[in-house]
């Protein structure tokens, strides 16, 4: 949904309280900035994840509660980041402390297979409907096991995915993730960029990259590589530039297009799954493929990975003949947080709770977007949404390139200086809910949201 006579962002006026709030921040983040240091002398960077380590500074966490984070230096925060999603069950949930409990007393690691399996097998297969799964470790391993099934089942070499979209930390999919604009080339046939020195170009060439929202677009990439494509791996709701829904018959016709020229359809449900609805994007865009790669809110918090597929897809691993492997695949701690959060904590009311939330936080932004004119508006589907700053809707990676990056480090700003935690500052501002998550909780996101408008908006 659009914002008619939107009111122009002063980007002058937008530098001058980026500078206001970061000089209130700093102080609050003593601690922070200083263990920082330390922790730089042994560790690369003073951080474990490139990612970690945000503008202004890298913010060091305690711990948590529900819905709720404390920093080092003791600063309260309500967290709408939830850890990139992987924490819609809250932190140290009940349940989840005493599954894990009880498994660590028995044991953290065999590398064979445990007890567990089969309880978080059959609610995956409820979830989405594909009657096989295997386990691993991350979104990572689990997007990178589908590309190679894809490859493996076909006999080809080709994949196509989606420009702007983030796959995971693996040399088959890390291709165009953020590309530059002065790079990507024409949108009828993109640019396949290596999305970090390291990554051969060899890999990016066998990857054909296309905008999303777009089916004939699709068509053309599997017409220009006839025989060649295995298959094709989607977030079926684009997350790298905010909460981008698929258009109407979008994620059908992708499928049938895959089908019609020999090649497979793969859902990346590592942030979807288990967040936008029950069974993910299967169940909110009607939608099953034929693979789907999971991770993030299925472990209740632990390391966790899932590949679900169809028997066909499947049967070379049943036979031995693909090896799916991993030392910690499966691990009985992983599968001991998965079991309670997916069977006990993430039940079907919980995303009657997500959805209740998400409208009040949409009704909420909404009414502070018309009140101050500006050119934004909001999308999401159950705990997953987002401020997307345009004054037109966002169908694809290239419709975000003239979003200015300073407007959402502001309202990132704003919310971390007035107790709200969210992920680090990009071209979206998104958000996260947990099924701690409460009214209050929303006032308060929708306050600091107004208190950013009207000083936008001055």
């Amino acid at each position: 949904m659009s914002v008619r006579e939107s009111a122009e962002v002063d980007l002058g006026r937008v530098d001058e309280l980026i500078e206001r709030e970061e000089t209130a921040l700093e102080p609050k983040h003593r601690a922070s900035i200083e263990y920082k240091q330390v922790v730089a002398k042994t560790v690369a960077g003073g951080v474990a994840s490139s990612w970690q380590d945000a503008p202004p500074h890298a913010v060091f966490i305690d711990h948590g509660e529900g819905n709720r984070l404390w920093d080092i230096d003791g600063n309260e925060y309500v967290d709408y980041h939830l850890g990139y999603g992987a924490m819609v069950v809250g932190h140290a949930h009940p349940k989840v402390v005493e599954a894990v409990e009880r498994q660590i007393h028995r044991g953290s690691h065999f590398a064979q297979p445990t007890r567990d399996l089969d309880a978080v097998g059959e609610n995956l297969v409820e979830r989405f409907g594909l009657p096989l799964w295997r386990f691993c470790n991350s979104g990572t391993e689990a997007t990178l096991e589908a590309a190679r099934l894809m490859r493996a089942v076909t006999g080809r070499e080709m994949l196509i995915k989606i420009e702007g979209t983030y796959h995971g930390h693996h040399d088959s999919l890390m291709i165009s993730v953020m590309p530059d604009p002065d790079q990507i080339g024409p949108r009828e046939h993109p640019a396949s960029l290596p999305q970090v020195p390291g990554i051969p170009q060899a890999f990016a060439d066998l990857v054909r990259v296309v905008p999303f929202n777009d089916l004939s677009e699709a068509e053309r990439a599997f017409a220009e590589n006839e025989g060649k494509i295995a298959g094709m791996i989607v977030e079926p709701a684009m997350m790298n530039c905010g909460v981008i829904l698929p258009e109407p018959g979008y994620l059908r016709g992708l499928k049938d297009i895959c089908h019609r020229n020999g090649a497979l359809f793969a859902f990346d449900e590592v942030k979807t799954g288990a967040t936008i609805a029950y069974g993910g994007a299967v169940e909110a865009f009607g939608v099953r493929p034929d693979i789907v790669a999971l991770a993030k809110a299925i472990g209740g918090g632990l390391p966790c990975g899932a590949i679900g597929a169809t028997e066909e897809v499947f049967a070379r691993v049943v036979s031995g003949e693909l090896d799916m492997a991993g030392t910690y695949n499966g691990n009985p701690l992983t599968m001991a947080a998965s079991r309670v959060a997916l069977t006990e904590i993430l039940t079907r009311d919980a995303y009657d709770h997500f959805d209740d939330i998400h409208t009040k936080l949409a009704e909420g932004c909404t009414a502070v977007i018309e009140n101050h004119r500006l050119p934004a508006y909001v999308t999401g589907l159950g705990a997953k949404g987002s401020v997307i700053y345009s004054a037109t809707p966002v169908k694809e990676y290239r419709d975000s390139l003239g979003i200015d990056e300073r407007i959402t480090y502001l309202a990132w700003l704003f919310q971390q200086n007035r107790g709200v935690f969210k992920s680090p500052w990009s071209k979206q501002e998104t958000w996260t809910t947990s099924v701690w998550h409460t009214d209050e909780d929303v006032r308060k996101y929708v306050a600091n949201f107004e208190e950013f408008a009207a000083a936008i908006s001055q």
